[in-house]
């Protein structure tokens, strides 16, 4: 089922029901237990715990209280701990008296040749960059990729807004994020900043509150990809899978309609039809699409994908201007959201699902402001505002539906950055949406295997948008494949 991610209040009022597990503290207990072993892990993957040095950077509340504790752990285990405090006199007293119990030092600055190095400095409760004091301790560090220690973040990277994923100048770089109970929006929005994030469980409600306030940010798991996707049953046949028709491309650039189409094509098993002047190069490289010239040759489909590469004339906007006239989803990118841009009435009181798949460019012309820090809030403004579903792209995709319901998707890589890429992406989402699929599922669905297409393609190496398509199908198959759908 799809991961939900929670808000700082929707953590805080979790913790706040477990009632005496918060007061007696034994949430700190499980929370600073888990840092310590993730801690363990990773010392023992690098040759062992005894003898190895770990420093912490401390400040002051419940996430300082929280690195402590994991130090005395640590210290009981025989590795050599040192605390950089912050704000002595507001030190957590718990876990202070623990720390030094266990043997642990406090010093002003962090020691040289340090293995890991524990970030307490600030929680969810966190507002803006890095203070200088801690921001010197950690810039003394090489980054681990480099020789240098590596370091575990408490709760969140500090700097890091737990919200909007926000990337304050300076704040910390994770190589691990250990959190508990359920994963913070920022795990995702920030999920370069953040390192590999470990949820411990604690005992607090994993999912948090189900009717706090929009936008509401989930992801979803492989498993729920292939369960979505759409493979023919025992009566289907090329029709009944779904008809997706592509409007893209022209005679003269018709790259944007071969990636499109191709996509669509290389997503699911029904049926593709092109219209547009580039029918021939379309055909000459798919010949399984039917093709047609001028929508009046289309034929039936069960959802459009109009805008890549087809241009921002008089002729282009009457052809996105009947298209949306029709009660058929509608996927509109590249020259479409142009155009939309221009003329918002074509999309703002559409009943029939519709899905925008802007880039921050491209936002920023539809909702005549920047994408902003805030990209969720972003997203699920425009969203709101012209009850359209949006999709955000970029390495985080954000698909936030009118409701305030958002699916995110980390690439994990920025590989799919090349020109074309995005008609790829539509031609995917396309077809899922003439299977049957909601805009929203649609388009995460399409944006997860798109990022492990690109993945699958570049292997470590630069490549272009064909290598992306080429890898769809792969794609989709390891999905399924690793999945109980497979």
């Amino acid at each position: 089922m799809p991961i939900r991610y929670l808000t700082a209040d929707a953590v805080r009022q979790a913790e706040r029901a477990t009632g005496d597990l918060l007061t007696g503290g034994a949430l700190m207990r499980r929370a600073s237990s888990g840092v310590a072993q993730v801690v363990i892990g990773e010392l023992r993957a690098t040759g062992g715990c005894y003898g190895r040095r770990v420093g912490g950077v401390i400040g002051a509340g419940d996430n300082g209280g929280d690195a402590l504790y994991a130090l005395a752990v640590l210290a009981h285990r025989g590795v050599a701990c040192t605390a950089v405090l912050l704000n002595p006199d507001r030190a957590h007293p718990g876990g202070l008296a623990a720390f030094c119990r266990a043997g642990g030092r406090i010093a002003e600055t962090l020691p040289s040749g340090l293995d890991l190095v524990i970030d307490g400095v600030v929680g969810i409760g966190g507002r803006g960059p890095l203070r200088s004091a801690a921001a010197d301790q950690f810039a003394r560090l090489e980054r681990a990729e480099s020789g240098g220690p590596a370091i575990v973040a408490v709760d969140l990277p500090s700097g890091v807004d737990a919200d909007t994923g926000e990337v304050h100048d300076p704040a910390v770089q994770a190589t691990i994020t250990v959190t508990f109970g359920a994963p913070r929006n920022a795990h995702l929005l920030a999920a370069p900043q953040c390192g590999r994030v470990e949820v411990i469980d604690i005992g607090i409600d994993r999912f948090g509150p189900s009717d706090g306030p929009a936008p509401r940010l989930s992801v979803l798991a492989d498993d729920d990809v292939a369960g979505l996707w759409p493979v023919p049953g025992p009566d289907d046949d090329k029709y009944s899978q779904g008809v997706v028709g592509v409007i893209a491309g022209s005679a003269r650039y018709p790259g944007a309609a071969i990636l499109a189409t191709g996509a669509a094509v290389s997503a699911t098993s029904g049926m593709t039809r092109y219209v547009g002047t580039a029918a021939d190069e379309v055909v000459s490289h798919y010949p399984e699409v039917v093709a047609a010239r001028t929508l009046d040759d289309a034929g039936r489909v069960q959802a459009w994908v109009v805008g890549p590469g087809m241009g921002t004339d008089d002729d282009a906007l009457a052809v996105l201007r009947t298209v949306l006239e029709t009660d058929l989803p509608v996927l509109v990118d590249a020259d479409g959201l142009t155009l939309v841009a221009a003329h918002p009435e074509l999309v703002a009181d559409r009943r029939a699902p519709t899905l925008l798949t802007p880039h921050a460019g491209e936002y920023a012309r539809l909702a005549g402001d920047d994408v902003g820090a805030d990209r969720l809030q972003a997203a699920a403004g425009l969203a709101a505002k012209w009850q359209v579903t949006v999709l955000l792209k970029g390495r985080i995709t954000l698909v936030a539906d009118p409701s305030g319901d958002v699916l995110g998707n980390d690439a994990g890589s920025s590989w799919a950055a090349t020109a074309g890429a995005g008609d790829v992406l539509s031609g995917i989402a396309g077809a899922l949406m003439a299977s049957g699929l909601t805009p929203s599922l649609a388009g995460a669905a399409a944006a997860r295997v798109h990022g492990h297409a690109a993945d699958l393609a570049a292997r470590s190496a630069p490549i272009g948008a064909s290598a992306l398509l080429g890898a769809v199908r792969p794609a989709v198959r390891a999905i399924r494949e690793a999945s109980a759908i497979g």
